[in-house]
């Protein structure tokens, strides 16, 4: 997030983030997608409908997702990182109806 709140096109829908609060939500989120964790509680597409997103803000969130994973980590967690980032990224889409 250090860099994505650095990022011009999608800082504003940070701005009334506690990201305290917020961190510990994604890493719950991540274990458990990744590392099959439990702990998670929510859902996520729900959080994002009422978002002014546009297409370009996925490739804004994609592109400094993937950099971060490859910048810090390797091995096939990263790959599965990042098919289930396009997973997530495609159903988002369609849900937010920009697809």
């Amino acid at each position: 997030y250090g860099e994505v709140l650095k990022d011009e096109n999608l800082q504003p829908f940070f701005v009334h983030f506690n990201m305290d609060e917020h961190q510990p939500r994604m890493v719950a989120f991540w274990s458990f997608l990744l590392l099959d964790i439990s702990g998670y509680k929510g859902n996520v597409i729900e959080k994002h409908l009422n978002m002014p997103l546009e297409l370009e803000h996925f490739d804004y969130w994609v592109k400094h997702f993937e950099q971060t994973l490859d910048t810090y980590f390797t091995g096939s967690k990263v790959e599965l990182a990042k098919q289930k980032v396009a997973v997530i990224r495609w159903t988002m889409e369609s849900k937010l109806g920009l697809r």
